[in-house]
């Protein structure tokens, strides 16, 4: 079987959606599928063509983003109209736009949409509503990554997941915090809708209470700056480290993990760390509260609460501990194996 995704940006760029398409097109081609990806070229000095794993890339430059983007998309998809002419499967993550034109030449094609998550910080607006509509509509079916996309979007899913993570392959540390100098490990974009600066402020308030800690950070973005200077005016323990091809072996040094993106979850939970999360507005706060592990993680609006949550688990042992094993239990069924289970159950080619 010869499937084509579509992802805006793909391996190595480091995110969510391109870990998800890079694990299940690893074992589409152990299974002996015929796999391409085509993907955003963004950065100059990667090839247009590449293998990786069995997993055949073709990276297309589209320029600057701008109104004027869509149309350079459609043109370097227009120059290679075969990988969709000999595709059996289209399966399309977030960016449906990239395929509108072609659904008018090739009616008939089976094409797929994975919803991933919402844009940035902000509340849907009418057109991404309406993007998500029509992409909807146009598809076969889809899976939506995470159950907060049916209310906010309105998208009737044939599937949700939450993502996965292979925990036989795992090999966790069980540590034992030292209260005299607590781990702290940050996992995300240094933006405002990832709460960097909500966990910093948190962490100010248990450093005037005299708590002893670090912290690591992995992640970029416009508030790097920011975060650094509030760092060294409170004199907080940071180390910044910038977005990490292995964040496994940070998460197993850590003694908790702050993170609220679902791939950071699920790889802590795996790890049998307690995780901090922080939502900003309202669909942040469903992104996190209506997925099945929130009731194995904290939960905070605002770094008050957050400090709170902090301490009150630093003091709670039993109950960090049973909602950790409890977490963990949980997780060790998000397998890639049962991903690729839900794929080939929406495409409906368990025959082939």
């Amino acid at each position: 079987m010869t499937i084509l995704f579509f992802s805006r940006l793909f391996y190595p760029h480091i995110g969510g959606v391109e870990k998800h398409v890079l694990e299940i097109s690893k074992l589409l081609v152990k299974k002996g599928h015929s796999v391409t990806v085509l993907t955003e070229k963004f950065e100059k000095k990667l090839s247009d063509t590449d293998v990786i794993d069995g997993i055949k890339i073709l990276r297309i430059d589209n320029g600057k983003d701008n109104w004027f983007k869509k149309f350079r998309v459609w043109r370097n998809i227009l120059r290679n109209i075969n990988l969709i002419k000999e595709a059996d499967i289209i399966h399309i993550h977030d960016v449906y736009f990239w395929f509108l034109p072609f659904k008018i030449i090739f009616p008939l094609k089976k094409v797929f949409v994975t919803f991933h998550g919402y844009e940035g910080n902000k509340i849907p607006e009418f057109k991404s509503k309406l993007m998500h509509k029509i992409a909807e509509k146009l598809s076969k079916g889809n899976i939506c990554v995470g159950d907060f996309l049916k209310k906010w979007y309105g998208t009737r899913p044939d599937y949700v997941t939450y993502g996965a993570v292979e925990v036989s392959s795992i090999k966790y540390k069980v540590l034992s915090i030292n209260k005299n100098r607590l781990k702290f490990l940050f996992i995300g974009r240094l933006e405002e809708e990832t709460g960097i600066m909500e966990y910093l402020k948190a962490l100010k308030i248990l450093k005037g209470k005299k708590y002893k800690f670090e912290i690591t950070i992995l992640g970029d973005g416009s508030l790097k700056k920011k975060a650094q200077d509030f760092c060294l005016v409170n004199q907080i323990g940071a180390h910044f480290m910038g977005f990490v091809k292995d964040v496994n072996q940070y998460i197993n040094n850590s003694d908790f993990v702050f993170t609220s993106r679902y791939l950071g979850i699920l790889e802590s939970l795996a790890f049998k760390k307690f995780i901090f999360t922080h939502y900003n507005n309202s669909i942040k706060k469903d992104y996190l509260e209506m997925a099945p592990f929130a009731k194995y993680i904290s939960i905070s609006k605002n770094y008050k609460e957050l400090s709170d949550e902090i301490e009150h688990f630093l003091k709670k042992e039993s109950e960090k501990n049973l909602m950790i094993s409890k977490g963990y239990d949980w997780v060790g069924d998000q397998t890639w194996e049962k991903m690729i289970d839900l794929y080939l159950k929406l495409w409906n080619v368990y025959h082939l």
